[in-house]
């Protein structure tokens, strides 16, 4: 993909394939009061919305229907026995033929043991897909000709109609305990990166891009978690109805200037694909990089201190030039270590109904929001307040030493340590897959480690 090509995604909105979604969404809850319950439950315990975990619908066919979503968007994935459809440029559910009279509505969780163990629906049925396949799903709620299922996908996405024959477990196991307990600290960057690589390629080996790329998601946001009280919080609250993360919308890394390329060079490792830049502005000095995992279902924003004239190169992969100032990314690099190391992601950004969420985090774990940076009619976007972190005493000598930062500023680091990650509340309307253009300069000023301190 050329240059120019990176830099111009013009995402679009669909308001009319959303409402058909929506119909047909709650068609499913009119027939089932469990699925209705359900749908409830979500909204008032999670502050989310049925049609955000939705993977895709089997209903009732017709020529008439096929004609009426490639009018909508979507395009046929396969003509088997049960054709199926998906929508390439926004995100929304695929759509498949029913192989019955039931219409089946597929939602996606983390673990559909973990679901069935907290809903105590029908234990003697077992679940379809070996225990460590990448498809497993199963029967939850069912009406009047619909039926709810939850399935959990591990790099295998609905467009994969053969899922991959199910890995040795015991492989599974190991690599899965070796990523997630990765050594992080390292007295050199270089030397972290060259052992996730390490790791990463043993995965692969035994189990796939795609499944290693799912696994090694799964340990990342293990990690930002317990270094976050409003993600535990809230994961607590999605586990209560057996979901987990299921609804996330994108990862986010800051990184510094000097292993940004080494970042990027090991997603593409894990199989992911440059997507859009961005780049925040001249008074922001921030950029970065959207890359996208289509198999694993996992999107990256990759932030970095950036001046105007390098978002136009190819910045994923050509190095920077050495500078002798730090940006907010920088800045937050310096203090807490590259997020892909030691200081974990900066933020997972997941789908919820964007004030339910807000009101119930403040009402029931007193977690305080930021103003929105983005509040427009399909993308509405904000932060959690910054978990504060307490900065090593070697990191704050190591900016004073390059004269990066005031005496007044390294007393104010020891004694208040500084910003260190978030959870974002998001909510996309009309299936818009894209980001805000915009709004992201306010939000990279407000997360300043210095602004923290004014």
């Amino acid at each position: 993909m050329s240059s120019e090509q990176l830099t111009v995604y013009d995402w679009k909105r669909y308001p009319e394939t959303a409402r058909f979604i929506d119909e047909r969404i709650d068609v499913f809850c009119q027939k089932s009061a469990d699925i209705q319950q359900f749908a409830n439950d979500l909204k008032t315990r999670t502050g989310t919305r049925l049609r955000d975990w939705v993977d895709h619908l089997e209903i009732e066919w017709s020529d008439a229907l096929a004609i009426e979503l490639v009018e909508l968007g979507y395009e046929l994935v396969t003509d088997a026995d049960y054709p199926l459809y998906h929508h390439p440029a926004a995100m929304f559910p695929a759509v498949g033929a029913a192989s019955t009279a039931v219409e089946r509505l597929f939602v996606r969780v983390d673990s559909v043991a973990d679901f069935l163990l907290v809903h105590q629906r029908d234990m003697d049925m077992p679940i379809e897909g070996d225990v460590g396949a990448a498809v497993r799903q199963r029967i939850a709620f069912s009406g009047e000709g619909v039926e709810l299922h939850v399935i959990e996908r591990h790099g295998c996405p609905v467009t994969c109609t053969t899922p991959p024959a199910t890995p040795d477990l015991k492989k599974l196991a190991a690599h899965a305990e070796a990523l997630r307990l990765r050594k992080r600290d390292f007295a050199e960057g270089s030397a972290g990166f060259a052992h996730a690589a390490s790791l990463i390629k043993s995965s692969i080996a035994d189990l796939g891009v795609d499944r290693t790329c799912d696994l090694f998601f799964a340990g990342e946001r293990d990690y930002w978690q317990q270094r976050n009280l409003a993600a535990r919080i809230q994961k607590a609250r999605q586990d209560a109805l057996g979901m987990g993360w299921a609804n996330h919308d994108h990862h986010t890394y800051r990184s510094s200037r000097k292993y940004f390329q080494s970042l990027i060079g090991i997603f593409e490792l894990l199989g992911f694909n440059l997507r859009e830049r961005f780049y925040a502005g001249k008074e922001a000095g921030w950029g970065a990089q959207v890359i996208e995992q289509p198999n694993a279902g996992i999107t990256i924003f990759a932030d970095v201190d950036l001046s105007a004239e390098e978002v136009s190169q190819d910045f994923a992969h050509e190095p920077f030039q050495e500078r002798s100032e730090l940006g907010t990314v920088g800045l937050w690099c310096r203090l807490h270590g590259e997020a892909f190391l030691q200081a974990g992601m900066h933020h997972l950004e997941c789908q919820f109904d964007f004030d339910a969420e807000r009101d119930q985090l403040a009402e029931e774990g007193d977690v305080k929001t930021m103003k929105p940076f983005t509040d427009l009619p399909h993308l509405r976007q904000a932060f959690t307040a910054g978990e504060i972190w307490p900065v090593q005493e070697s990191r704050i000598q190591s900016l004073l030493d390059d004269r990066l930062i005031t005496v007044e500023e390294a007393d104010k680091f020891r004694e208040q340590g500084a910003i260190g990650s978030h959870l974002e509340i998001l909510q996309r309307e009309e299936g818009f897959k894209g980001f805000n253009q915009t709004g992201i300069n306010d939000i990279i000023l407000e997360t300043n480690p210095l602004k923290q301190q004014a």
